[in-house]
């Protein structure tokens, strides 16, 4: 009997305690903190992040950090295309754009419902670009002939070992305007501005945080601990809220996608480039 008195005490004590448990989880409104730096490659990961957190009812909101000068112009877009769907549920997504958060990181920033950028972040440089390197004239100095053989004319489009045809022109220019036009369809809508009015400054240029809140790029300039507080504020959140943020992987595999490792080095990029000499 002794045995049995216990057990049932024990028993009690855990279905208390997960009653327990539940009811404070279930009271806990916490906010997600997505952060996005680096030259973008993959998407994989930011992408897993924010899915699992739309299916969190305790995650409230969502706070992406952007400190990245772009990259890749299809992790970028599925990166933003995420963003959406998390906002879906009706929970508010703010954007802080750091240090750099242009092109690329800039598209993924217009999934949101407000953006806050450092008055001096670099941010803008709304464009796509291809670009690859043409080293005929050094193999020509030196005497080397590269052979190719191939199953069209175009087959090897941005060679680096020829120059580049009219004709390849076209087809690049084709892609390139494509890409151009979608992002500046994804400013307009995102920002709620006339697509005009976007494509007067869609010309590549990088702005400062406070330039692009003149053109309305941005809701307005502040640093992180505001975007947090303004956060909180879209999403009804009153008294304490915690701040959830996934680890990440180690720098060298945070943006490396094994499936890519052999792509080809010609990729349509959301970049951002300048020297300073």
């Amino acid at each position: 009997m002794k045995r049995k008195w216990w057990l049932w005490v024990l028993i009690g004590v855990g279905i208390i305690y997960v009653i327990a448990n539940f009811a404070i989880t279930g009271l806990e409104q916490s906010i997600a903190v997505v952060r996005i730096s680096g030259t973008i490659s993959s998407s994989r990961e930011v992408v897993r992040e924010i899915e699992g957190y739309s299916k969190n009812p305790n995650v409230k909101g969502l706070l992406l950090i952007i400190n990245s000068p772009g990259g890749g112009i299809v992790p970028s877009d599925e990166i933003y295309r995420s963003i959406l769907r998390f906002k879906e549920s009706r929970k508010p997504v703010v954007a802080y754009l750091a240090t750099v958060a242009a092109s690329g990181g800039y598209y993924i920033a217009c999934a949101s419902d407000y953006i806050v950028s450092h008055p001096l972040s670099l941010t803008g440089s709304i464009g796509t670009i291809i670009e690859y390197p043409v080293i005929k004239g050094l193999l020509d100095k030196v005497g080397i002939d590269f052979v190719v053989i191939k199953s069209g004319k175009v087959k090897d489009i941005a060679s680096p070992f020829k120059e580049i045809s009219d004709e390849e022109r076209k087809i690049l220019q084709n892609i390139i305007e494509q890409g151009y036009n979608n992002f500046v369809d994804v400013v307009a809508r995102g920002r709620k501005l006339e697509r005009n009015k976007v494509l007067e400054i869609a010309d590549g240029r990088v702005l400062t945080g406070n330039d692009a809140f003149k053109l309305g790029l941005v809701d307005t300039v502040g640093d992180e601990f505001f975007a947090r507080k303004k956060l909180k504020e879209i999403a009804k959140i009153r008294g304490p809220v915690r701040w959830i943020e996934r680890k990440k992987l180690p720098f060298f595999m945070r943006y490396v996608n094994p499936d890519e490792v052999f792509q080809k080095t010609l990729e349509i990029k959301f970049d951002y480039r300048m020297v300073f000499q």
